[in-house]
């Protein structure tokens, strides 16, 4: 089942216990995202290739995709962007990000709810994920992270009283996120973590380590947003659930929510050297070894060199390394050309 549809079903609180006295607080948690999931106009599901796709662009080298912040536009001010798993922590492992993670379920769904201004440029995410099937399986972050893609966080005051808030330019001040977003704890956990860690310092060291994978998924939905202004977008298909769901509440079952399944506009070459990098990994040859994608801007247009296999010709030919994505009238029309090259 969807992440979406989880967290839209879910009907358990989520309570924490205490160790020292043994009280109960109820914090924020993926039951209580349920009823904004539900009204949310504009909900997005990323097939595997594009998922990958996304995080290769987040991750390569040459230009990042910060550099690219005045084309992106968050397309709503509700949205739910989600995707499956193990290909993306796949993606991360390939870009050399979250190699000592263990979670390789198939199963595992990962999603961000976004709320933004009008014009897309600044608001609030906040991530979400499923590791099995009960509802205390579904989870909500304890952070959200703040963005202004107009550079407009030096305006905002980091000590806000009752807020606990970190600049990414404090984690990370060279990285991808040093320059628009800021990170903080929801409200209920700050609330809580002010109570069970009264210094400054054990709630910074919290915060640092609570945004982990948030901070990982961040540059990857960013790349996300900006191949949605590209000319020619990307390929979409609203969900038709109509029968399905009839079927659904006649056996007393709630009905699945609607959304728009996103794919990967590239040709068949980039996916296939995606699964012969896959394939290769333990037994890669010295002289057969992946390499990362390169990312360069020129004004209006993206050029990216696509991951590839470099070395033995057994391991595949690409016909095409190269694509290139335009841009135009502040990123809001979108097509895509793409050119080839020969190993």
């Amino acid at each position: 089942m969807r992440l979406i549809d989880r967290i839209i079903q879910c009907r358990t609180p989520f309570i924490v216990e205490s160790c020292v006295n043994g009280s109960h607080t109820r914090l924020s948690g993926a039951m209580d995202a349920a009823a904004n999931l539900e009204r949310c106009p504009i909900r997005y599901v990323l097939d595997d290739a594009l998922i990958s796709l996304c995080t290769d662009l987040a991750y390569s080298n040459g230009t990042t995709v910060m550099e690219c912040a005045d084309l992106i536009r968050v397309p709503a001010q509700d949205l739910w962007v989600e995707w499956c798993n193990q290909p993306w922590q796949h993606a991360l492992s390939r870009n050399g990000l979250n190699d000592d993670t263990d979670d390789d379920s198939p199963a595992g769904r990962y999603g961000m709810l976004i709320r933004a201004c009008s014009d897309g440029r600044r608001g609030v995410m906040r991530s979400f994920w499923s590791v099995g099937d009960r509802d205390w399986d579904v989870h909500a972050s304890a952070t959200q992270a703040r963005f202004y893609l107009d550079d407009a966080a030096a305006a905002v005051p980091f000590d806000e009283p009752g807020v606990l808030r970190v600049a990414a330019r404090e984690m990370d001040p060279e990285g991808i996120l040093s320059r628009c977003f800021q990170f903080e704890f929801e409200d209920s956990w700050a609330q809580y973590y002010r109570k069970a860690a009264p210094l400054s310092s054990q709630q910074k060291e919290i915060l640092h380590q609570s945004i982990g994978i948030v901070a990982l998924a961040v540059p990857v939905l960013l790349a996300f947003f900006l191949l949605l202004t590209t000319r020619a977008g990307l390929p979409q298909r609203q969900s038709q659930l109509q029968r399905l769901n009839r079927d659904r509440m006649q056996r007393g079952r709630a009905p699945l929510a609607d959304h728009i399944e996103v794919s990967a506009p590239l040709l068949p070459p980039y996916r296939e050297a995606q699964a012969e990098a896959a394939a290769a990994g333990a037994r890669r040859h010295p002289r057969l070894h992946h390499v990362r994608g390169h990312l360069v801007r020129r004004n209006d247009r993206l050029i990216w060199r696509v991951p590839h296999l470099r070395g033995r010709s057994h391991a595949g030919v690409l016909k095409s390394r190269t694509v290139e994505w335009r841009f135009e009238g502040n990123a809001q029309r979108s097509e895509r050309s793409s050119r080839g090259s020969t190993p």
